[in-house]
């Protein structure tokens, strides 16, 4: 068997960049490809956009999709409102309107971390809207079935904390959290990936809004009545070493969400669709297919 080792190739320059207005907010994303609407929703790290995290896999999935890479509210360039009351309902139904906007009636949804927690919330509130579901490394509630989540499920904002603390956002500071918390081999982290995640940590309105209390992202809120309301087919994406939450998590929310199943990959971490974009894509278009028969 071969023991050599993956790469792991960089996001590469963005293809143009649109804009829209959504009930009141005003979202940027990048529309490439054609085929059943696909929409990518990124992970809530430091510096994280639609392109950060799926530039490296958009590709293969626009071969037949149209894929819409989109930069969450308070990320990317998108806008930097503030949110009051429960946030997972807000990114919900903001996340709809886009849709409206867009003339998309029903969608795919792959997702990462904080996107996938939105997705599902989603799922649960407009199941008319939503096709199918690949969740990546999301938590969307606060407990773990075998023991305690790390840091009582904070050590993203802990994470986070840190980054923007002390002197401030590095290079250095930004390497050390992806190589630390993200990524399983820290020599197949591209360049591009690193500058990329650093320069767009340096936007002020991001910086402000990490200095600030949680109050400006809004409430959390734990999904455990949401899940058994998602009617939509949901493949959990797991990296075996994922530094947040471990395997037996996801298995737990496959058996919470009524039409659940997990695939756990080897040699990944948080960020598997870039680590390992084709071994991703190959698991994933398939459960796609499947799921466009049911």
């Amino acid at each position: 068997m071969s023991t050599a080792p993956f790469t792991s190739p960089a996001a590469g320059p963005p293809p143009e960049s649109r804009f829209v207005k959504a009930d009141g907010v005003e979202y940027h994303y990048h529309d490439l490809g054609s085929g059943p609407n696909t929409i990518f929703l990124h992970g809530g790290g430091p510096g994280c956009t639609g392109w950060s995290d799926f530039g490296p896999v958009a590709p293969y999935f626009a071969r037949d999709r149209r894929c819409l890479l989109v930069d969450i509210l308070q990320y990317g360039r998108s806008e930097k409102c503030r949110i009051a009351g429960p946030m997972w309902d807000f990114h919900a139904a903001k996340t709809i309107a886009l849709m409206d906007e867009l003339g998309i009636e029903r969608v795919d949804f792959v997702c990462n971390s904080w996107g996938g927690t939105i997705a599902l919330n989603a799922a649960a509130l407009y199941p008319d809207r939503v096709r199918s579901l690949v969740i990546t490394g999301s938590m969307p509630v606060f407990y773990g079935p075998l023991a305690p989540l790390p840091e009582r499920g904070h050590r993203g904002r802990t994470a986070r904390d840190i980054y923007y603390g002390g002197e401030g956002p590095s290079r250095e500071k930004m390497r050390e959290l992806l190589t630390r918390l993200e990524w399983y081999d820290a020599d197949r982290l591209p360049d591009e990936t690193l500058d990329l995640r650093y320069q767009q940590s340096l936007d002020p309105e991001e910086r402000e809004l990490a200095a600030m209390s949680d109050s400006p992202r809004g409430d959390w809120q734990d999904l455990t009545e949401q899940l058994g309301r998602v009617a939509a087919p949901t493949l959990f994406m797991w990296g075996r070493e994922d530094a947040f939450l471990t395997p037996d998590y996801p298995l737990m929310l496959s058996r919470m969400v009524p039409r659940g199943s997990l695939h756990v990959m080897d040699h990944v971490s948080h960020h598997l669709q870039e680590e390992r974009p084709a071994a991703y894509h190959a698991v994933v278009s398939g459960f796609l297919a499947s799921a466009e028969l049911l």
